[in-house]
């Protein structure tokens, strides 16, 4: 594909001058327009070393209000980065509705440079590149627009331009000893270039290839490009595609989820004070020991805790953190988003908090709140809701592959049982800030919070994060469980970890 660019494509200078002003004045309003419509824009500028990325991105900011942008470099990663799921960076650096990101490379080093140094494997690659292609489709799923440049120049125009940067002492830091091993070995980059570009050309990210011999000509293109986008995207958010929005479940449409997995749990299970207390000190030990060797190992841990309402998920999670070392895990409640949160992707504060390689995350209550809470209340849209469980499960899959530990604990009572413990907690003075009215109404959509269960657990219990019900009548035997379960888990990875460097 590449090789039947024509590279030699320039302008003149006075048409470009006028293109720049008129596409220039028409960006500045664009960025007001985006603003507005709480549109978050991502532009992507990749393409071979020296191709000019660095100045026509100064020359796209020009027409733009610096206070709606930020413009990221992609370097050397960093320990923090390195210790993570290679998209984490950029899940975090996502923009606010009505913000500009600009990247000056980006989340395709791990199929691109890394690939090329053999840092990136090539059994790698399908997870790679599959992870990239859900990264993008959930973010423009969710109403980001995402644009990609691809800067493209010759071997020799690369040689040239390496040498002349080479020839400043100001300049001469740019040029790498692995720029140099690119341009030496340009065809078998440029193969790896063109393959990421296959691979990763969609209809909702597509990728636009641009002719950087001439820079006047590159940053004219660009500049159409960016406008063109965005104008498109305005269009199509005010054409308005009418959105439902979920009003809750119906019994005769949830029916194939009504009689589910959570109807078949023997709540009945029980352990005895002096059995729960055996069971606890054992496995609390264990755990204080696994937990050292995971962070020697470093592996993460991501647990998610869900579960009704009093259902012992706050005791649970008390006795799993009992013996371990505080400064290797982190408790994360999830509430109701805050303003910062709500201008981003819903996944955005989640993978804020994801552990980096040793270390442990507990989340009360999880990502899991947007195909319960969100669809229930109507608080997101019925596209949303159900393109949720997809998105989930492609989040987790690129936690699990980056070596973490997965889990997912549902704590189950009955509906006698969380009265039970709904007036225990109104009855017991340092109990009462537990429970509020808005426990009493999602009381009364019992039934169809678990219909949404039932079928949360069916589409997104996965062999690398399963869902673990726990039979949580009574509350002795489902920390067990919690415990028992966690425990088995570490001590089945770390034997993995330490039999994969054993082969080594």
């Amino acid at each position: 594909m590449l090789e039947k660019i024509d590279l030699s494509r320039t302008v003149e200078k006075e048409v470009y001058k006028k293109v720049l002003q008129e596409e220039g004045t028409k960006l500045g309003q664009l960025q007001r327009r985006l603003k507005e419509a709480g549109i978050p824009v991502l532009i992507l500028f990749e393409g071979m070393g020296a191709a000019g990325k660095g100045t026509q991105i100064n020359r796209l900011i020009q027409a733009l209000d610096p206070r709606g942008f930020d413009v990221y470099a992609s370097n050397e990663p960093t320990q923090e980065e390195n210790l993570r799921p290679f998209l984490w960076k950029f899940w975090t650096l996502t923009p606010e509705n009505g913000r500009i990101a600009i990247y000056d490379r980006s989340w395709y080093r791990k199929v691109l440079t890394d690939r090329f140094d053999k840092v990136t494997k090539k059994k790698e690659l399908p997870e790679a590149f599959r992870d990239i292609r859900s990264f993008e489709k959930q973010l423009t799923d969710g109403g980001a627009v995402i644009i990609k440049l691809f800067l493209y120049i010759s071997q020799e125009e690369q040689k040239k331009r390496f040498r002349k940067l080479e020839k400043s002492v100001e300049t001469k830091w740019h040029v790498t000893e692995g720029d140099w091993e690119k341009n030496k070995r340009y065809d078998e980059y440029l193969q790896i270039n063109e393959e990421m570009l296959e691979r990763t050309d969609t209809e909702f990210a597509p990728w636009t290839i641009i002719e950087a011999t001439d820079r006047n000509y590159a940053a004219m293109k660009i500049l159409k490009t960016v406008t063109e986008h965005l104008e498109q995207a305005l269009t199509e958010k005010s054409a308005g595609k009418a959105k439902k929005t979920a009003s809750g479940i119906t019994l005769d449409a949830g029916s194939r989820y009504q009689n589910g997995v959570l109807s078949g749990v023997d709540l009945s299970k029980a352990y005895t004070k002096e059995e729960y207390k055996a069971k606890l000190d054992k496995l609390q030990k264990r755990l204080e020991i696994l937990h050292s060797d995971i962070y020697r190992l470093r592996i993460p841990v991501v647990l998610g805790f869900e579960g009704w309402d009093a259902g012992g998920k706050g005791g649970a999670i008390k006795r799993l953190t009992s013996h371990m070392d505080p400064r290797g895990y982190q408790v994360c409640p999830t509430a109701s988003p805050n303003d910062i949160e709500r201008k981003h992707h819903y996944l955005w504060r989640f993978w804020n908090k994801v552990p980096k390689a040793g270390h442990v995350a507990i989340f009360d209550r999880t990502w899991y709140g947007r195909v319960m809470v969100e669809r229930i209340e109507g608080f997101c849209t019925e596209d949303d809701w159900k393109r949720a469980y997809q998105e989930i499960n492609e989040m987790e899959a690129h936690m699990a592959n980056s070596g973490a530990v997965v889990l997912k604990f549902w704590l189950h009572i009955d509906k006698d049982e969380q009265e039970r413990r709904f007036k225990e907690r109104m009855e017991i003075p340092e109990k009462q800030w537990k429970i509020t009215d808005e426990d009493w109404r999602n009381r009364e959509k019992w039934d169809q919070y678990e219909i949404a269960v039932n079928e949360m657990l069916v589409r997104t219990s996965t062999t690398y994060a399963p869902w673990i019900v726990v039979e949580g009548n009574n509350k002795y035997y489902a920390r067990v469980k919690v415990l028992q379960t966690v425990v088995d888990a570490l001590e089945k990875k770390i034997s993995q970890v330490k039999a994969e460097q054993g082969r080594k």
